[in-house]
């Protein structure tokens, strides 16, 4: 409970920083003069939430995102045990692979727009392209990481290959996956707003960049908040997906003082006899 306290604690603090910096008008160097009270967006905040557009917006922004996720996480995690498998696989898609990857996925966008009949299905390929590098590079390392070990050991036993990829290669590289797909989340959230605002028509992005057209900031920060709340869930809902299928690794239950410092108790310690004694007691048949 502490803990939970001092994450509000840290959260309360940051508002209360932002409502005393743009209350005040403070224009050190940085311009807060120029900022919305937290007041004021809290009212656009409410005003939003009555009306049906909002819900519109979020529904169509969360569906995007979860067809576009998905889709990047069966094809990421396929491709990444592939490379990291087979030399054929690594030598074929190793070097495209590595050429796309540094393009940025809001690069994409008029691509998207000449290559798919319509504003969705080009939405949807930029969010499954942001997701599917970070799940591919992490699927990657993870696999190749694993111990040879445990697959000898299933080939003395006499299993295949597909015994090998179920019981030793996709449980192994489980934590190195869900590391992947936790960044890829966050990433797809950033490439869809992008999408959005660029060649959208309905969704949180979208929304967004009109309130900044039209000069309505406390808007703007509602659909920045709205982004980060929608972030922040899904990726804790992927981390604790992770956690739930990868229960037998070893965690830290606690992180009290007392636990990083073990305790030793102080015993006696056990009397040494000396070299003379020792002698004194061997049989003299058995001294050489």
């Amino acid at each position: 409970m502490s803990r939970y306290a001092l994450r509000v604690a840290s959260l309360a603090a940051a508002l209360g920083l932002w409502q005393l910096l743009t209350g005040l008008k403070v224009d050190l160097w940085l311009r807060f003069s120029q900022f919305p009270t937290v007041v004021e967006v809290a009212r656009a905040f409410a005003g939003r939430l009555s009306g049906g557009d909002y819900w519109t917006d979020l529904t169509d922004s969360v569906t995007r995102i979860l067809a576009g996720f998905l889709l990047a996480a069966v094809l990421g995690v396929a491709t990444g045990v592939l490379v990291a498998r087979s030399r054929l696989a690594e030598d074929l898609l190793g070097p495209l692979l590595e050429v796309v990857r540094p393009i940025p996925a809001v690069a994409l966008v008029p691509v998207a727009i000449l290559l798919f009949p319509s504003n969705e299905q080009g939405i949807v390929f930029i969010t499954c392209t942001a997701a599917f590098f970070p799940v591919l590079v992490s699927t990657r390392h993870a696999v190749r990481a694993l111990t040879p070990v445990w697959e000898e050991a299933v080939r003395t036993m006499g299993g295949g290959r597909w015994r090998i990829l179920g019981s030793v290669v996709l449980p192994g590289a489980l934590p190195g996956i869900f590391g992947g797909l936790s960044v890829g989340i966050g990433v797809s959230w950033i490439c869809v707003i992008s999408a959005e605002m660029i060649s959208g028509q309905y969704g949180v992005g979208y929304r967004t960049w009109q309130a900044y057209t039209v000069v309505d900031y406390p808007g703007v920060f509602v659909g920045m908040v709205t982004i980060g709340v929608l972030g922040w869930v899904t990726s804790t809902a992927v981390e604790l997906l992770g956690r739930r299928l990868t229960r037998w690794l070893p965690r830290t239950t606690s992180y009290s003082a007392a636990d990083r410092v073990p305790r030793v108790r102080a015993t006696a310690p056990a009397p040494v006899e000396s070299s003379s004694e020792a002698m004194q007691e061997v049989p003299d048949d058995q001294l050489v």
